[in-house]
């Protein structure tokens, strides 16, 4: 069989794509610059270095997995997984891990070392996730898992880019249009241009004929442009790992969604008609995030949502190895700073808004209608977590804390900080927790429901949940709740309530009683004996 190595379609997804990780990447070199204040030389000449190896070499191995699959099968319209940085993690990294470092000491290069160890224990996660991953995917409800992740995009990867978008609407409005028109409404440009460029061309035009843009600072990116060598910085990953404790409590659960993340995705793949070994998946990943961090890299990579997406627009196996070579050749070329004088900041980040939209938007087309109030359950912590650290971050800018003002005094004022801080703690595997009780009662397998609640009791007595470090017998009372709250769902399995009948109208609830109905089937076979 012939297969060739590059397609028309392939050019369509790699502007997709291409665009989609070039906008990411200037956000999280924005974030890190403007929001930690690391210093640009350090941005350009280590992070994005460090960056750009780990995704070529990562596409270049999703390329070959891809290939592979093609040649076994007999097919041409095996389509890659899309592969890039993690976008929920580097807005939560930035704003949740290095910028209170940063606000508390100070000392940027402290914030970036908390970067480095959060990202490298995210990987060794990911890696035990190869193994354990597809266990904890069977017991966890596809509500509780959706909904964790609808909260991050809300909270996370939408708001901060609509803060942006309408401090010059003018310019991110109509960019934001050509992307809901071209990539939700399905609407096809003339030629079957490229939406992403597209929207892109439309914005830079706006800004620069508007006079958002200063021509001055085209000239000093110019000037700026150095080529960046990926180095290893393990001495900057070992000063972080020494203050490991306060990380464990976001970089755990964290871990456990990124490998139960690249489950589903991988799922989404299988479902189109591409069928990835999972656990080849997790190893590239987790091993991405550990190399990453040891060179310098505090954003871990992730297998992209959005697989049977790029396969309708014509992706085969070299469109998103092509977005690697591209994001590789930028980084190390130090091409970023000219690229963010020339794009205008309100002309890029509405396709993160459109991501954190789809992303939010999944969770209630992939989970049975029963399951919704589950899904905004498990969705809360994320935006409590983002809410407390909203006001965290206001009283340091205001020159005080939380701590000098108090938390008594905040709630006088209507400010809810000490319980929005509680719940946010964690917040990923509080939501997972959350949703995964809550979809249990609405099931009716109280017994379900009741071991849930005493799995939230014993992560909350160590620490891992509402608390912001590790440390044996955190929040007691807390712990005490879930306790009761199992006590409550043993009570009523004692009423011999049948479990809730699927609905046959609704063809998700029938999916997943479908799949809960083979995972019982297979655990029966292994019980019994041969």
């Amino acid at each position: 069989m012939t297969l060739p190595f590059w397609t028309r379609g392939d050019l369509n997804a790699f502007f997709g794509l291409g665009i989609n990780m070039l906008v990411n990447v200037l956000v999280l070199a924005g974030l890190c610059i403007g929001v930690v204040n690391i210093a640009p030389d350090d941005v350009y000449g280590i992070i994005l270095p460090a960056l750009g190896i780990e995704l070529l070499v990562g596409n270049i191995f999703y390329f070959y997995l891809a290939r592979r699959l093609a040649m076994k099968e007999k097919r041409a319209d095996v389509t890659a997984l899309p592969y890039g940085p993690s976008v929920p993690h580097m807005f939560i990294v930035t704003l949740v891990i290095m910028l209170p470092t940063y606000l508390a000491t100070q000392d940027a290069v402290a914030a970036w070392t908390a970067g480095l160890a959060w990202a490298f224990i995210i990987g060794c996660i990911i890696l035990i996730g190869a193994f354990v991953g597809p266990t904890i995917r069977h017991l966890t409800p596809r509500a509780a898992m959706l909904g964790t992740l609808a909260g991050i995009s809300l909270a996370f990867i939408s708001m901060r880019p609509g803060a942006q978008m309408w401090g010059a609407l003018w310019i991110a409005l109509p960019v934001f249009m050509i992307i809901i028109a071209g990539f939700i409404a399905g609407v096809r440009l003339p030629g079957n241009f490229p939406i992403g460029l597209a929207a892109l061309l439309v914005g830079c035009a706006i800004g620069w004929i508007g006079g958002y843009m200063e021509p001055a600072a085209v000239t000093d990116s110019v000037e700026a442009i150095a080529i960046g060598i990926p180095s290893l910085n393990v001495d900057l990953l070992f000063d972080g790992l020494e203050g490991i404790s306060p990380l464990l409590a976001t970089a755990i659960p964290l871990g456990i969604y990124n490998f139960t993340e690249a489950m589903s995705n991988v799922e989404s793949a299988a479902a189109a008609g591409d069928n990835y070994n999972l656990r080849h998946v997790l190893l590239a990943d987790g091993t991405g995030a550990v190399v990453g961090a040891a060179l310098g890299s505090p954003f871990p990579p992730a297998v992209y949502i959005g697989h049977p997406g790029w396969k309708a627009a014509g992706g085969r196996i070299s469109y998103s190895l092509a977005s690697g070579v591209l994001i590789f050749a930028l980084c190390a070329f130090g091409l970023f700073p000219l690229l963010a004088a020339l794009l205008p900041i309100p002309a890029i980040v509405p396709i993160l808004l459109f991501i954190g939209l789809v992303i939010g938007s999944q969770a209630f087309v992939a989970v049975p209608k029963a399951h919704y109030a589950a899904v905004v359950l498990a969705a809360i912590p994320s935006l409590a977590q983002w809410g407390s650290g909203m006001v965290h971050d206001a009283l340091l800018a205001a020159g005080t804390s939380v701590q000098e003002v108090g938390v008594d005094a905040l709630a006088a004022g209507g400010v809810l900080y000490g319980g929005l801080a509680t719940i946010g703690a964690g917040s990923v595997l509080v939501g997972m927790i959350l949703g995964t009780i809550a979809v249990f009662v609405i099931d009716r397998r109280f017994i379900h429901a009741a071991a849930a609640c005493g799995v939230g009791g014993v992560l909350t007595l160590v620490g891992l949940i509402h608390s912001e470090e590790v440390h044996v017998f955190s929040n007691p009372r807390i712990a005490l709740g879930y306790g009761l709250a199992g006590l409550v769902c043993l009570a009523y399995s004692l009423l011999k309530l049948p479990p809730r009948e699927p609905d046959i109208t609704d063809p998700m609830d029938m999916e997943v009683a479908a799949e809960q109905n083979r995972f019982v089937r297979e655990e029966e076979r292994v019980a019994v004996p041969a």
